[in-house]
């Protein structure tokens, strides 16, 4: 699969973009492990043009990640296109490696965006999507692709004929979250239309399912079935960064990988926070590290109590010793099934 000239390679797993979660030590461990893309965190379009630090940190990305797409979100046409223009010399502007992607965000549903006629409330005016997309296409040397919804709610899943005039204004690939932004992240993901974006003879671009893969099987099964070009796994992967590893696999050999052991989960632990210290500092690093490390031992007997440990401490030398203590307390222990132990 390829989107504009960056070669995904054959039914590629891509990580979803998730605010708060693919900052660059995840995206760096999820390409490590086999995701065949990342996205960066959402950037808002207005911090970009105001240069506010955050919004400009967030588009630092490095060679380590590459293909990684920097997304950005916003609702005023000239912001949007403004924006897409830095994202598009984002290694200028922000140091690193920069974009091989412009991805922009149709698809988020939190209210504080969506409200606001940002991310998935752009649904409801598919005609000023469209203007803007056109806009941004037409601002950006690297190829841009968007990523959003079946529509705003069940009354209005507009996103067939609207996959139509998306590719039609030049979006190099359009991926496809299976809900709508009233269902939130509620309910199933229903695949069935993104399937028929897929066989419209009339689409071209690569489509991206996303929505729900949370197994192996459940990825083979979106390839076999709807058809997609590639998957994007979001939620799965919090806690759970090896789930490329684990999909790539049974996609390319039919037969599910060996369990990771508590001792390989713990090394990982340590791998995700030695690169999270590296690239933010140790307060920020152990901050922004704790919504990580809450999960990657889910399913634990009694570990309550070294989970909140390990989410309140600040010394690193202590969080490293509590991951020694995982490892010598829990190693060799059969664990639960993932899909049942991170329940999404």
């Amino acid at each position: 699969m390829k989107i504009g000239n960056v070669d995904l390679g054959e039914r590629p797993v891509v990580l979803a973009p998730m605010e708060d979660v693919t900052d660059v030590s995840f995206r760096v461990l999820c390409r490590e492990q086999g995701a065949a893309m990342v996205t960066t965190e959402f950037i808002p379009s207005d911090g970009l043009i105001r240069d506010a630090t955050k919004a400009i940190a967030k588009m630092r990305t490095l060679e380590e990640e590459a293909p990684v797409a920097i997304q950005i979100y916003g609702h005023i046409p000239e912001s949007m296109v403004d924006a897409a223009r830095m994202a598009d010399n984002a290694a200028e502007i922000a140091g690193g490696h920069g974009a091989d992607i412009i991805d922009i965000n149709f698809g988020c549903p939190v209210s504080k965006i969506a409200g606001r006629g940002a991310g998935s409330g752009m649904m409801r005016e598919p005609d000023k999507m469209v203007a803007i997309t056109k806009a941004v296409v037409e601002a950006c040397r690297k190829p841009v692709t968007v990523k959003t919804r079946l529509g705003w709610d069940d009354s209005s899943k507009i996103i067939v004929e609207l996959a139509e005039r998306l590719q039609d204004v030049g979006i190099a690939a359009l991926t496809v979250h299976g809900r709508t932004r009233c269902q939130m992240y509620k309910g199933s993901a229903d695949w069935t239309l993104i399937g028929e974006i897929k066989n419209n003879p009339r689409m071209h671009i690569p489509i991206i399912g996303n929505g729900d893969i949370t197994t192996p099987e459940g990825a083979k099964e979106a390839f076999d079935r709807y058809g997609v070009d590639g998957i994007m796994v979001g939620r799965a992967s919090f806690g759970h960064p090896w789930i490329f590893k684990e999909i790539r696999h049974y996609l390319d050999t039919g037969t599910l990988m060996e369990p990771m052991t508590v001792e390989e989960k713990v090394e990982l632990a340590k791998r995700h926070f030695a690169l999270s210290l590296d690239y933010k500092g140790q307060n920020r690093g152990i901050y922004e590290m704790r919504r990580h490390l809450s999960c990657y031992f889910k399913g634990l007997p009694e570990f309550k109590p070294t989970r909140m440990k390990l989410v309140t401490s600040m010394d690193p030398d202590e969080i490293l010793s509590l991951l020694d203590y995982v490892k010598d307390t829990w190693g060799g222990m059969q664990l639960p099934v993932e899909e049942n132990v991170y329940g999404i």
